[in-house]
């Protein structure tokens, strides 16, 4: 059986094949990373993949002031008939703050907090303040898991939502002072396709 093939769902020059959602934080393309900026007064922001996913192997670099919430939303949705068409689902967490829970698994606009690290003082320990931090996620079936710098971090068994879209977070803020996080080296083994021909939302729905 072929295996699946890496792909880069960033191109490290352009937004091509992504688009925003909600807020209206801003994101740019430097140095082939993405870098999103707080606005003060906006609402969570979601730079959100054209794509629909299913069972994947994501990993990506990031690198986050620390004084900013973020995130990465995978297997998330955004539905007029939900909240507005809010995005919602399954966030994989980026926490600079003293409470360290980078790659726990929240639930973006639902449930709330799925799988935090309070009793994983190994994945607590694996962040690096102000330096870049790798992220893998692997997500098959109703199992999401989650590793930071090679650490094993969350480990969750949920089904209530199998499919989506990948999107990077630039959270709310109360600081006037703009704070920006860099994403980087985004890619992913598509497993529901060994050759990926995969289906932009608007297909998706069109079936």
């Amino acid at each position: 059986m072929a295996e699946p093939i890496w792909q880069n769902i960033f191109d490290g020059k352009t937004l091509d094949g992504w688009n925003q959602k909600n807020g209206k934080a801003k994101y740019r393309v430097e140095d082939g990373q993405v870098v999103g900026t707080t606005v003060l007064g906006e609402p969570n922001s979601f730079m959100c993949t054209d794509v629909i996913y299913g069972d994947f192997i994501l990993e990506y670099e990031f690198k986050v002031h620390p004084k900013m919430n973020s995130g990465v939303q995978i297997r998330s949705n955004s539905y007029p008939e939900y909240k507005d068409g809010r995005v919602h689902g399954y966030q994989v967490e980026i926490d600079p703050s003293d409470r360290a829970w980078t790659a726990g698994i929240y639930d973006e606009a639902r449930r709330g907090w799925l799988n935090n690290l309070e009793n994983n003082p190994k994945a607590q320990k694996a962040f690096k303040q102000n330096e870049w931090n790798h992220i893998r996620v692997e997500a098959k079936g109703d199992s999401i898991k989650t590793f930071l710098n090679g650490v094993p971090a969350a480990d969750l068994k949920d089904g209530m939502t199998s499919r989506g879209f990948i999107a990077l977070q630039v959270h709310s803020t109360k600081e006037k002072e703009p704070m920006e996080i860099r994403w980087k080296n985004i890619r992913l083994q598509d497993l529901d396709r060994a050759f990926p021909t995969a289906k932009s939302e608007k297909e998706q729905r069109k079936g």
